[in-house]
């Protein structure tokens, strides 16, 4: 009996020692650091109410009706609509904002120089345009209160840098261009992104949930593990409000559902973004409840006394009427009874694995 006793208590400590080091990057560690974002191009037209002169438009056929809405470059669920007896919805998201080029050459080639958005570190850059939906692509990591954050941007022409460089806000790193799936000339534009990451263990993850035949090229700085917030928002907010912090920015944001997450030591938002953090968590929870935007952008992590080994769906807002109108097919049925799909909990195991 002793020997099972000192098993079980040899495998509690690095848990508990681990949910007292959130607790105490809660305590000690400020909630955010001002933000300086720069726009990545010339273009300003969003501080100046140009949706059209700012947004890249799409192309949609809706019903045999062909459109080009500026309104499909915006950040958020602005494509795909489909009928229901509410109206119509829009089913798939756009992580990102797509920003069209106001410099073209005699042929139409877009001309516009890249800039990074804040000070940050070079991480990762995807040179093979068939490797991606974003074509060639740059992530760049910003530290703001000890978090990592990435701005990502994408379908450029040409990379300027490298893997490891350190950059300073408004410093060129590319130029933009048309590289990527579905995009032509004449919709040439910067997709520019900025992220959180789900897990650092996300090549692991892949590797056990992925079919092998899609292999993974950018290991952790796959679209996959980087979730987007509202730039645009956040832009047009610091413009009214400089002293905004991310957490700050984030808490304004809506909870359309919440998971409960098994206990696991590779859980590793809380250590990211400790600021997620609420409640008592002095103590080892049996599990997590983590809130989450209509997006599937993590907002809220909180302890629970919920028994379980797997992730469970707990509760999505009642007026989306349908979970299949979450993000990506995560969930399915009414509000009202909920379930997670099979790809809803490989994506949340996603935040817990191994475990």
């Amino acid at each position: 009996m002793a020997t099972e006793t000192l098993i079980r208590m040899r495998s509690f400590f690095p848990t508990l020692i681990a949910v007292l080091a959130f607790q105490a990057a809660v305590t000690t560690q400020p909630i955010g650091a001002t933000l300086d974002l720069a726009l990545p191009t010339d273009n300003d037209a969003i501080f100046h109410g140009g949706g059209a002169a700012f947004y890249q438009y799409i192309e949609r056929d809706y019903h045999g009706q062909k459109s080009t809405p500026w309104e499909g470059g915006q950040y958020g669920f602005v494509r795909d609509p489909v009928e229901t007896g509410a109206g119509i919805v829009y089913t798939r998201f756009h992580e990102g904002i797509d920003i069209r080029p106001v410099r073209r050459d005699e042929n139409g080639e877009p001309l516009d120089e890249v800039r990074a958005i804040a000070d940050g570190k070079v991480v990762y850059t995807n040179s093979v345009p068939g490797y991606s939906n974003y074509g060639k692509y740059i992530v760049i990591e910003h530290r703001w209160a000890g978090s990592p954050y990435y701005s990502l941007y994408g379908h450029l022409s040409k990379i300027d840098v490298h893997t490891g460089e350190t950059m300073g806000r408004g410093q060129h790193i590319a130029v933009m261009g048309y590289t990527g799936v579905g995009i032509n000339r004449e919709r040439a534009h910067l997709h520019l992104e900025l992220n959180l990451m789900l897990s650092r263990n996300f090549q692991e993850w892949y590797d056990a949930f992925v079919d092998p035949k899609d292999p993974n090229h950018h290991g952790i700085y796959n679209g996959l593990n980087l979730t987007g917030l509202n730039i645009a928002r956040l832009y047009l907010e610091l413009r009214e409000k400089p002293s905004l912090t991310i957490p700050q920015f984030l808490g304004e944001e809506e909870t359309f559902y919440k998971a409960v997450l098994p206990r696991s030591r590779h859980f590793e938002l809380p250590k990211m973004y400790p600021w997620m953090l609420s409640g008592d968590t002095a103590n080892e929870p049996r599990s997590w409840i983590v809130s989450f935007t209509r997006s599937g952008l993590p907002l809220k992590i909180e302890p629970s006394d919920r028994k379980g080994k797997e992730p469970e769906l707990v509760y999505v807002k009642p007026s989306l009427r349908n979970a299949s109108f979450l993000i990506d097919g995560i969930a399915a049925g009414p509000a009202s009874h909920a379930h997670l799909t099979e790809h809803g909990k490989q994506m949340l195991h996603l935040l817990i694995h191994p475990d």
